[in-house]
């Protein structure tokens, strides 16, 4: 295995034990090879080139290195949020088409264009700010189209689209390379908004042929759309959390064979017997009915561990799932053995993978602590070392 912390923390060499980060024993373990093969079978699902999410530190997972990685497995292009994860990625290597799909501000254009990033073009203003900033460049900007067919978020509405792709494909400045809009229950396969949503977009699509004017690259489905609607699928996919190896929602169906590519490891710090009444943590919320015992795990919410799995969580401890009681603190958290079991100092403790056969997946941890397995994953800050195994991952370097 070779070690790799996430961007606020330097590089790690395998082997390097004397370094303070890689002897931290909590750590997020990214499976490469999880992650091609969640690529392979999304691609062989769709049958279409394939946009992949990496934004928000690719889900949680490091987005250069998991850039890079895909980058190497010839993924067709790749998505961002923001213009910052797009400069980043430039400037780590990245040579594959980046897409920024966030709203943009007028002053961000110049920048997007000079790091080659295809933009979000959500309306006639942006697109006029677009054009000025090429313009002033002397340098073509290359764009997709934003058409709102629901979300109500960004987007020019699928009823109002003919003036705006019109304007688009008569720009000298913008070369008009997608088309895309974003659907809003796709994770539910029962949901008939998705059906509505693609005959919108697909009827703002053919205002391109109305006009005499060459097809972009159509682009609708999303991870639950990816699983679920085959007829979103288009010319290209933009599979998000499901590349991860994740499903997006409690009412999706595993359609493709997914990989979780992480996992949450920690260790043992510290083993005591409790009393019977005697309470753990702050607030007093838990105290065991007999003596019993506890195990502390050096991880917390100030790692982005959810304090909302206080007393209702469970972790594996020797291949055993185990409660966590009481409250989470920001640094640690207390785990129940109970009167009988046993654990060692350095142990392994498993908050989200495989340990001895049993397996807790995100998405459970997700459901306990009340929200989705987007929070969860993306919630895991830059505090936690990031460990790639498999693949090239010695090839692999830290953003």
């Amino acid at each position: 295995m070779n070690p790799l912390p996430s961007a606020n923390y330097p590089l790690v060499a395998a082997g390097d034990r004397a370094d303070a980060v890689s002897q931290r024993p909590t750590r997020a373990r990214i499976d490469l090879d999880a992650l091609s093969h969640n690529l392979r079978a999304l691609r062989t699902h769709a049958g279409v080139p394939v946009m992949a999410v990496v934004k928000a530190n690719a889900y949680g997972h490091g987005l250069v290195p998991v850039a890079l990685h895909l980058q190497a497995q010839g993924v067709d292009q790749l998505g961002v949020a923001f213009l910052e994860e797009g400069v980043a990625l430039r400037r780590a290597g990245v040579h594959l088409p980046i897409l920024v799909m966030g709203g943009i501000f007028g002053p961000q254009a110049a920048e997007l264009i000079a790091h080659d990033l295809e933009i979000t073009v959500s309306s006639l203003d942006k697109l006029r700010q677009v054009e000025a900033a090429a313009e002033a460049l002397g340098r073509k900007a290359t764009i997709h189209l934003k058409i709102d067919t629901g979300m109500e978020r960004i987007g020019v509405h699928s009823y109002h689209a003919g003036p705006f792709i019109e304007a688009a494909v008569a720009s000298h400045w913008c070369t008009v390379k997608g088309v895309y809009s974003h659907l809003a229950c796709a994770d539910d396969p029962s949901s008939p908004m998705t059906a509505q949503q693609l005959e919108r977009f697909l009827e703002a699509c053919a205002h391109f042929e109305r006009i005499g004017a060459p097809m972009p690259v159509r682009h609708l489905a999303n991870s639950g759309a990816v699983l679920h609607f085959p007829h979103t699928h288009l010319d290209m996919v933009r599979p998000g959390i499901a590349i991860y190896g994740v499903l997006p929602d409690p009412a999706s169906r595993a359609t493709v064979d997914l990989r979780p590519v992480m996992s949450l490891v920690s260790q043992v710090v510290y083993f005591k017997v409790v009393p019977a009444g005697h309470p753990v943590s702050y607030g007093a919320t838990w105290a065991p009915k007999t003596d019993t015992r506890v195990v502390t795990v050096p991880m917390g919410y100030g790692d982005g561990f959810p304090r909302s799995l206080s007393s209702c969580g469970e972790v594996l401890v020797r291949g055993q799932r185990h409660p966590i009681v009481g409250r989470i603190c920001m640094d640690q958290f207390m785990v129940d053995l109970g009167p009988q079991g046993t654990a060692y100092n350095e142990d392994e403790v498993v908050l989200i993978g495989l340990q001895d056969g049993q397996h807790i997946r995100c998405e459970d941890v997700a459901q306990t602590a009340g929200t989705i397995p987007y929070e969860i994953l993306v919630g895991l800050n830059t505090r936690i070392p990031r460990e790639y195994v498999g693949g090239a991952a010695g090839a692999v370097a830290a953003d």
